[in-house]
């Protein structure tokens, strides 16, 4: 047998390991791979990488070793020879501060393995929050051919004959709790119904924005986004994109060709319809930025004027993800977005968005998507906001916001950083009324640092029976929560935004049909308080922390690393 490397080198004979001698590192890696049971006809087949995000601290991906098996069935079925590797694991209630810090080194260590290691494609297996944008932004940046396969939806429990379903209704009991509605034992009970199975939270979360954008993307195979985790369907699913990674390493369809500036642009608009989470206007600038696309906030303002929210799921209606895809899912929605969408773009499969939708009709019987000529709401489930409080951009969920709330002028109560907040809020003599707007500084990405999902403030205790007031600050906020909150503002107060300038008993303007949020101060007070100004921005001594803080972006540019993307872009 002969150890000649190849001038193109097919299956285990890529990305040699350097000894200074390929015809040796061949040799060895054979040998190596022979005591792994594989035998010589498995050299040169197309060796696909299956990214497996499992981890037992990660209760949304119990089932992906599961789903590991299934791809590596379809891999096998067509030809090709599936190698299983791990990398970090981002399960957000199980991570302190919070998932989003690890997202960039996640990323990172995705786009290292995948460019090292020899293969002639990738399955990127995940679900959780911050999971899929991570798998997506290195994949973007490794540029081998790529499918997702996401973990799938939970299914929802039940209380008293109430469907249940994490997080919308968790933090709906957990308000009821604070407000003194009901008592301990309840919340209890509550606890264990909330998730009851494997998957992703039962509602239109991040998790299920993020795997409905894969989809509308590209990245992924049509109607793979809702698919509860514990179906049969979704090890079939996962079976088929082993089958179809095959495929696209035939027809060289990389990460490049798929997510384009018109997918983007579609991502976007779907996001708006989904009445998708905050979070996901980050993710889909973080992923675009390393293909040197740069998404702009006034891009998606335009788009919500004209584009209707379509999906009736918690936190912006009343249903859940399992019923989405008896509706008939993202497919549905696309279809009904198409005179608004780019049909040419290419998806994973090898065929273009319009001919993925030929065959897709709308289902009249059900009633969670809505057509577009009777949508949910006439106008998309996100905003923008710009002013003297955020010059480069600030977002709001309006379609889970209180309309009544969406034009105030109001009083700010300020908290300094998360364990003001955290002392403060529920001290009986908080100067707080129901009109005030609630404001919290230090919590964005380099603040606090990692820019956790505490811009869900919580209602003080003493303000008995109000279930909703504005909130402001440079946090994120779940995809689950409801309310009207504005998170993102950037620049962030840390790093000398004009958030930290508020003070207690300052007026602040929003008013979001005129997409204004302002800080209302005269030109001198406004320098005399930029004069003074003195930040105090912890800086961490060592490690991934002192690296984070030193190079991660604002909100607007994706928090991502300065380093990572493929364009300079000077704010």
């Amino acid at each position: 047998m002969s150890y000649q490397a190849d001038s193109a080198p097919k299956g285990l004979a890529k990305r040699l390991t350097e000894y200074g001698d390929p015809e040796f590192s061949l040799f060895l890696r054979r040998s190596f791979a022979k005591s792994m049971g594989f035998s010589a006809e498995d050299y040169d087949k197309p060796v696909i990488g299956i990214v497996n995000t499992f981890s037992e601290f990660n209760n949304c991906h119990r089932s992906l070793r599961e789903l590991a098996e299934s791809v590596k069935r379809g891999v096998w079925q067509s030809g090709g020879l599936p190698l299983e590797f791990p990398t970090i694991s981002l399960g957000e209630i199980f991570l302190n501060p919070s998932s989003m810090m690890i997202r960039n080194l996640m990323s990172m260590d995705v786009e290292v393995m995948l460019g090292s290691q020899p293969m002639d494609g990738a399955v990127l297996l995940g679900g959780c929050d911050k999971t899929m944008p991570a798998l997506l932004m290195g994949a973007a940046s490794a540029g081998i051919p790529a499918i997702a396969v996401v973990a799938g939806p939970m299914l929802t429990g039940s209380f008293q004959g109430e469907r249940l379903g994490a997080c919308t209704d968790c933090r709906r009991y957990w308000a009821a709790y604070r407000r003194q509605e009901i008592d301990r034992p309840i919340v209890d009970q509550i606890e264990g119904q909330l998730s009851i199975t494997s998957g992703t939270c039962a509602v239109m979360g991040t998790a299920s924005t993020m795997a409905c954008l894969t989809e509308a993307l590209g990245m992924s195979l049509p109607l793979s986004a809702s698919i509860p985790a514990v179906y049969s369907d979704r090890m079939r699913n996962a079976e088929d994109s082993g089958k179809q990674i095959m495929k696209a390493i035939e027809l060289g369809l990389t990460p490049q060709k798929i997510m384009t500036e018109q997918a983007f642009l579609n991502a976007l608009r779907v996001l708006l319809a989904i009445g998708g989470s905050t979070n996901a206007i980050i993710h889909l600038t973080a992923i675009a930025g390393r293909l040197g696309i740069r998404l702009e906030l006034d891009t998606l303002n335009e788009m919500s004027d004209e584009t209707p929210v379509l999906v009736d799921l918690k936190p912006s209606g009343e249903h859940y993800m399992e019923d989405f895809h008896r509706a008939g899912g993202l497919p549905v929605v696309l279809n009904e977005l198409k005179t608004m969408l780019d049909l040419d773009a290419v998806s994973i499969n090898g065929l273009t968005l319009g001919q993925n939708l030929d065959c897709v009709e709308y289902p009249d019987w059900q009633s969670v998507i809505k057509k577009t000529r009777e949508p949910l709401q006439p106008q998309g489930a996100l905003a923008v906001l710009r002013g003297s409080l955020c010059p480069d951009g600030a977002i709001i969920k309006r379609s889970a916001a209180s309309s009544d709330l969406l034009k105030v002028k109001g009083r700010a109560v300020v908290f300094e950083n998360l364990q003001d907040l955290h002392q403060r809020i529920d001290d009986p003599d908080l100067d707080v009324e129901p009109n005030d707007i609630l404001v919290l500084k230090n919590a964005g990405p380099v603040g606090a640092p990692g820019m956790p999902e505490a811009g869900y403030l919580p209602i003080p205790r003493k303000l008995e029976g109000v279930k909703d007031m504005v909130r402001i600050s440079d946090a994120r906020m779940s995809g689950t929560a409801f309310g009207t909150i504005v998170v993102h503002i950037s620049p962030e107060a840390a790093v000398g935004g004009p958030l930290a300038l508020v003070q207690n008993g300052d007026i602040i303007d929003m008013d979001v049909e005129k997409r204004k949020l302002d800080l209302l101060l005269n030109d001198a007070e406004w320098k005399r308080r930029r004069d003074d100004l003195k930040l105090n921005s912890p800086v961490a001594p060592r490690g991934y922390e002192w690296l984070y803080r030193k190079h991660v972006q604002q909100a607007h540019f994706g928090a991502d690393f300065d380093f990572m993307r493929h364009e300079s872009f000077q704010e």
